[in-house]
């Protein structure tokens, strides 16, 4: 990973300082796969970027026939990936609607996630990509040994996933979803899967933040003093610890992991450590995310607030 320092403006897009992946991400919206095909080819043994590239690529195609052109005229692994991935995403966004094509939606989702699948056998992203479709399909099985609540959800998926990449970082966050509160989670069950997801992972893995994605998601901002919930001592101690132990491994990674990086920095800038928050917001350089600052407003405002008060540039007020 090669830091770039801040020029003024902030850089949102999803492939931040992945330049295969942005120029893919252009040709896709001009109706071209071929770029596309190369980014995912390329990233067969690095299964996290291999989810991370399908699932941009993905957001990029959902709103035209791109995927379902692809896999008609050049049918392969990658063409399949991107399908299943689009597939998913329309499911996805039809949830939670009156429209009474959701469950048509999913199931053709669920046959592209199993087409996928077969056609690149080690790829544990469309197993991934169903994990993502579970509370769709309403996915009941016990938990395993080892978390107090017990509660059910998409276990065997999961367990499958694991068998193929022991670390997936998509699968264990899409898991911890399956119980946030807006997809019908209770609080009880969603920190216990946190802390045992988090807990079992190694020190310097980024699954060491999902107790802090789990803070962010449980944030109320009409109860009182709600953003002094970080200042306590096992929040602040947790980012801390992930500072110490996962941030350092952050400079030999591939590429900027933008929004992990944003979770550490909120954390730790919400736990009064702004030293080291200016350290996580150096090494983002001008890349940003929304999450997990639209939890707290406007994403551009509290990310410029946190900058600022760290003693960082900000953008100039347009």
């Amino acid at each position: 990973m090669t830091v770039e320092s801040f020029a003024g403006q902030y850089v949102w897009h999803p492939a931040a300082d992945d330049r295969q992946l942005a120029r893919a991400c252009v040709d896709v919206r001009a109706g071209r796969y071929l770029s596309a095909q190369e980014a995912l080819r390329d990233c067969r043994q690095d299964f996290d970027l291999r989810a991370h590239r399908s699932l941009v690529l993905a957001s990029e195609a959902a709103d035209s026939d791109l995927a379902e052109r692809w896999l008609d005229e050049e049918p392969g692994p990658e063409a399949a990936l991107l399908w299943a991935r689009v597939a998913m995403l329309r499911a996805l966004r039809m949830a939670g609607t009156d429209d009474g094509r959701t469950g048509q939606l999913t199931r053709i989702a669920f046959t592209a996630c199993e087409r996928a699948a077969v056609m690149f056998p080690a790829d544990p992203t469309p197993w991934v990509a169903q994990l993502a479709l579970a509370r769709l399909d309403g996915m009941r099985d016990p938990a395993p040994e080892g978390l107090m609540t017990g509660p059910p959800g998409p276990w065997r998926l999961f367990v499958r996933i694991l068998r193929l990449d022991p670390w997936h970082r998509e699968a264990h966050h899409r898991l911890l979803s399956y119980y946030f509160a807006r997809n019908g989670g209770s609080a009880s069950a969603r920190w216990d899967v946190a802390t045992f997801l988090s807990h079992r992972a190694p020190t310097t893995s980024p699954l060491r933040l999902l107790p802090l994605v789990a803070l962010v998601e449980d944030y109320d901002p009409t109860v009182p003093l709600s953003l002094k919930v970080w200042e306590q001592p096992q929040w602040r101690k947790t980012a801390l610890s992930i500072y110490h132990t996962w941030f350092p491994q952050v400079t030999d990674a591939r590429f900027t992991p933008v929004l992990d990086l944003s979770y550490l920095a909120q954390a730790l800038f919400l736990a009064r450590c702004e030293f080291e928050a200016r350290a996580v917001f150096t090494a983002m350089g001008p890349y940003a995310s929304r999450m997990p600052w639209h939890a707290f407003g406007e994403p551009a405002e509290q990310l410029s607030r946190a900058r600022r008060l760290c003693g960082l540039p900000v953008p100039a007020p347009s």
